[in-house]
């Protein structure tokens, strides 16, 4: 199958990464290559460093950029290792890095990957199909309590406790083993009248999606380590599709520009904590009116962008 190119808020993105052609850059979520192209495109003497952990994005990445030969390097891990891998190679610094948190066209266009609703499949959504936890193993596993919790929290589903009854009762009789089986489930959980506003397992999917590849747990993790890994200058930006990772963005962002711990009643700071940046963006950049017409999946993004202290 085609690797779909299509990348949210590329004009966006490649605008506030402020690409100098000399500089070091790293796409952490490479994808299909999209926001990688547009970056490749404007170096001269830099180096690109792209990071997947999915297979197929690794090869469609790395077709799709191979006309600019050593100019680029690309790794099969997860971005949350990407401080670490970059410094194996001597990488101790980079002028500019791009997150794109939403699940790739590719991954939800690939029928067999489990991760769409609108494909009957094994249950899967493993981002990086070397890692064994599937979202078989968390539908047929997780006590309804645990179901409950992220369909909830990752899915804002009004309807998490009902739906997550229903997958428990379900799976007493067989195992659940594919999506359009918890389609049927999903669907039976939700108020008839209340099934308008969209397809009914969109919130559950994406919360076993979260889950699986314990999306916001990586993000967590890794943010601090990116505004370390800036050169003085430079700039993260990161597009996130859901409101815990860009509350979360927003604070670790908030954190580093004012990480001053005094109480405000002191006259001078004597925590010692310094500012590592400033945040561009004080309110998110959202797409514009035509992406929103192009792509219905770039509806929920949302991009803000940290640049590190000019030395």
């Amino acid at each position: 199958m085609e690797f779909n190119h299509y990348s949210v808020m590329l004009t966006e993105t490649i605008n506030e990464l402020c690409v100098k052609p000399d500089g070091i850059y790293v796409d952490g979520t490479l994808g299909g290559g999209g926001h990688a192209y547009e970056v490749c495109k404007q170096l001269t003497t830099g180096h690109f460093y792209g990071i997947d952990q999915d297979d197929a994005a690794i090869a469609a990445a790395g077709a799709r950029l191979q006309e600019f030969g050593d100019r680029v390097t690309i790794l099969r891990n997860n971005y949350c290792n990407a401080k670490a891998a970059l410094l194996e190679l001597g990488v101790t610094g980079v002028d500019g890095i791009v997150l794109d948190l939403g699940v790739s066209s590719h991954q939800l266009d690939t029928e067999d990957r489990g991760f769409s609703y609108r494909f009957d499949a094994p249950l899967d959504m493993r981002m990086d199909r070397r890692q064994s936890l599937s979202a078989r193993d968390i539908v047929n596993g997780y006590s309804e309590m645990e179901l409950f919790r992220i369909i909830r929290d990752y899915g804002e589903d009004q309807f998490a406790k009902n739906i997550a009854k229903h997958i428990v009762k379900a799976r007493e009789d067989k195992p659940i083993e594919t999506t359009f089986e918890l389609n049927d489930i999903i669907k039976a959980a939700i108020p008839a009248k209340m099934r308008q506003n969209g397809h009914p397992s969109k919130q559950t999917f994406q919360a076993i999606r979260i889950e699986c590849n314990r999306e916001l747990e990586v993000l967590r993790n890794s943010l601090d380590d990116f505004i370390d890994l800036l050169n003085p200058g430079g700039r993260l930006c990161i597009i996130t599709f859901h409101s815990l990772e860009d509350r979360m963005v927003k604070t670790a962002f908030k954190k580093n520009e004012n990480p001053c711990t005094c109480p405000p009643e002191f006259p001078v700071c004597v925590c010692g904590k310094v500012s590592k940046g400033k945040v561009v963006s004080r309110k998110p950049i959202l797409p514009g009116k035509e992406e929103l017409e192009e792509n219905s999946r770039s509806k929920s993004a949302k991009l803000r962008v940290f640049e590190k202290n000019k030395a």
